[in-house]
């Protein structure tokens, strides 16, 4: 139907020029040389019109074809002053270039809105090749969760996180993991998940990271209260009374002893040694029952605003004495004196001044001992506060152990300073983060 007006004059031309040639036959059948060569003229000349239209409209179709090769869909045909065997002609030209611009236009939207919202997503996605292991594209997420700001193929990983390259390419499609990644000597629990879609006779895979640190040590810090709380509630029922029957019987011990002042009685400096062994045990396990409801007391924040330079002016004035007598150098860095955070001020000052004990632990082998206290914002802008010692730093093993409620590398540690510290940290529904180098130091980062 586009094309009607120009098939009629093709065919308006054709039927013309049969007519002429039937006309020229007839001419030299009756030997009328003289209109036998108007005819003639006549022929070629409506030839000669036909080649033209033919030339123009084979011009008008590879202008056409070439703009759609180059996706230039902005182009247009002129169809006004355009000659009338090819204004219909042009017109459908236009109707398919808007038709492809449109469609284009729709999928340019998609892409981009596809884009801003994966970018916006928490989760770090990363697509690549599966035979070559070129990586097409990765979000920002990505990048962010693995230090990695440029990836050209996957097999890359490989020098940056071994385990996890391994972990990635072992990992069913369809199938999520939780794998430990490293970064910037500390680490992270990513929860893993791939897929696989194939597009022009190639094959893909994404696979999605998502950062569950938080979640997983929140359950992980809910199960140690839960155990504990069983645990307290067991030595509490069953060690109070047998140190109120040691220390019963060993007053009586006592009493008896004076009684039989004089007379010899053997039996009795054993049983005593023995008395007094189950109550300071029995002692020792209620202390360690006391110890957990301190542990666990603090349920409740009273929030408010406050300075980060208040925090640390207010640590180094109840710290400073110390530092001058062990010879510790203090160091503060804070580029914006301005920066806050909304925090449980004495819950959080409770929580540097355990990290600064433990620094000057590390340090008190060191000459040229320094703690540093830094406070900024992270790539997420949120708070972060810094611990920093040149101490002696821990062992892979220890790190991994050292929010763990109750352990402790110290001979006289209780082992709940660390575990305190991180139950505070989850009250302000904020983390804490240990990087630890054996015989360079260690850093503790609260982030907010």
């Amino acid at each position: 139907m586009i094309f009607n007006r120009y098939e009629w004059r093709i065919a308006f031309r054709i039927v013309l020029l049969f007519g002429l040639l039937f006309l020229s036959a007839w001419l030299v059948l009756q030997h009328s040389w003289l209109y036998l060569s108007v005819t003639g003229v006549a022929v070629l000349s409506l030839l000669f019109n036909l080649y033209r239209l033919h030339m123009k409209t084979l011009t008008e179709i590879e202008q056409f074809v070439e703009s759609i090769q180059y996706r230039d869909f902005s182009r247009q045909f002129e169809v006004q002053h355009a000659p009338k065997e090819l204004q219909s002609l042009r017109r459908s030209f236009n109707q398919v270039s808007n038709t492809f611009k449109a469609v284009s236009r729709e999928k340019e939207t998609q892409y981009q809105y596809l884009q801003k919202i994966l970018e916006l997503v928490n989760s770090g996605i990363v697509s690549f090749e599966t035979e070559s292991g070129e990586v097409v594209w990765m979000n920002e997420a990505f990048k962010k969760q693995l230090g990695i700001p440029y990836l050209k193929t996957i097999h890359s990983l490989e020098k940056r996180d071994a385990h996890l390259y391994e972990e990635l390419l072992h990992l069913k499609n369809g199938e999520s993991k939780v794998i430990t990644i490293l970064k910037d000597q500390s680490s992270f629990k990513a929860l893993v998940s791939t897929a696989a879609f194939q597009t022009d006779g190639k094959g893909y895979r994404l696979a999605a990271f998502q950062n569950v640190n938080e979640a997983l040590d929140e359950n992980e810090s809910k199960a140690w209260q839960r155990l504990l709380s069983v645990m307290t509630h067991e030595i509490m029922n069953s060690v109070a009374p047998i140190s109120s029957l040691a220390d019963t019987l060993k007053t009586r011990i006592t009493q008896i002893r004076e009684e039989a002042e004089g007379m010899q009685v053997s039996g009795f400096e054993d049983l005593e040694v023995g008395i007094s062994t189950i109550k300071r045990r029995s002692e020792g396990l209620l202390k360690f029952a006391e110890t957990y409801r301190s542990l666990n007391k603090i349920t409740r924040l009273n929030v408010s605003r406050v300075f980060i330079s208040e925090l640390f002016e207010n640590l180094l004035q109840l710290m400073a004495p110390t530092m001058l007598q062990k010879n510790i150098e203090m160091e503060v860095i804070l580029k914006d004196p301005l920066l806050t955070v909304e925090a449980d001020v004495s819950l959080v000052e409770q929580v540097l001044i355990n990290l600064v004990v433990n620094a000057m632990e590390a340090v008190k082998e060191r000459p040229d001992a320094r703690i540093t206290l830094s406070g900024g914002v992270s790539n997420s802008s949120r708070a972060v506060l810094k611990v920093a010692d040149n101490g002696t730093g821990m062992p892979a093993e220890v790190v991994d152990k050292i929010f763990i409620p109750f352990f402790s590398t110290k001979k006289t540690g209780s082992g709940i300073g660390l575990s305190l510290c991180k139950q505070i940290m989850m009250l302000h529904k904020g983390n804490i983060q240990v990087q630890s180098i054996e015989g360079e130091g260690t850093v503790f980062s609260l982030q907010f």
